[in-house]
């Protein structure tokens, strides 16, 4: 029997917020079965074994062989962003190139936000979003430009459009700096980040209107983050 595999699937089930049943569900096996691999009375056969592993984003080898739970929480949610089963990063960017195989810069105006929140790592969804170019960002990064709504991050307006820096190490967002946030539950949001990551695997985003209430989300919930370059009012012009 596998040392720590029926512990380490019985922690991040409830660290997830799933019951077995829901947990089943998405396995496509009975409830007593998945019972049976918490409980030490079975053991998946190998190819169940890497879909529990791509239920959870942590590898067969690390469900087998480590206690996940003294892993601390900041480690455990990297893992579970950067690596899966085959050593590939879960998080796949989209990307398009010009003619010299230059980087686009793709357009997220309002009416395709709902459509991104599905579709941003599919790169036919974002090559038909419009492109373009701004060399005066340098010639590192990625870039996206997304159209903000409300008023919740004056001075900036409804409709203007802020470009962002792709993040690819969430671990090392800095305190009170703007982001564009893809997040599971709402979609696109455009907030000030406090990195929680190390205390409690979460982000603290904040409006600077101060109506609107600071939050947090878990890095469970978070699909993509873009670091703040710079706005274009809804008119176009450089700001």
């Amino acid at each position: 029997m596998v040392v720590h595999f029926a512990s380490n699937i019985k922690f991040l089930r409830k660290r997830k917020g799933r019951s077995q049943d829901e947990m089943a569900f998405t396995l496509g096996i009975p409830r007593s079965t998945l019972s049976g691999y918490e409980n030490e009375v079975a053991e998946p056969g190998f190819e169940m074994l890497v879909k529990i592993s791509e239920y959870f984003g942590i590898s067969t080898d690390v469900l087998l062989k480590g206690d996940i739970s003294e892993v601390q929480e900041s480690k455990l949610s990297e893992m579970e962003r950067s690596s899966d089963p085959s050593g590939k990063d879960l998080r796949v960017l989209a990307i398009t190139v010009d003619e010299e195989e230059k980087e686009n810069i793709e357009l997220v105006p309002e009416k395709a936000k709902a459509g991104y929140t599905t579709g941003y790592s599919d790169p036919q969804f974002v090559g038909l979003l419009s492109k373009f170019q701004l060399p005066f960002l340098g010639k590192t990064g990625t870039f996206r430009t997304f159209q903000i709504s409300g008023d919740s991050m004056p001075p900036l307006k409804d409709g203007y459009w802020v470009t962002g820096k792709y993040v690819e190490n969430w671990t090392h967002i800095r305190d009170g700096i703007p982001h564009v946030i893809l997040t599971k539950d709402d979609g696109i949001v455009f907030k000030l980040i406090y990195n929680r990551i190390d205390e409690s695997g979460q982000l603290l985003l904040v409006s600077t209107n101060p109506i609107y209430e600071p939050y947090l989300v878990h890095v469970d919930q978070i699909l993509e983050i873009w670091e703040f370059e710079h706005s274009i009012n809804s008119d176009f012009e450089v700001s």
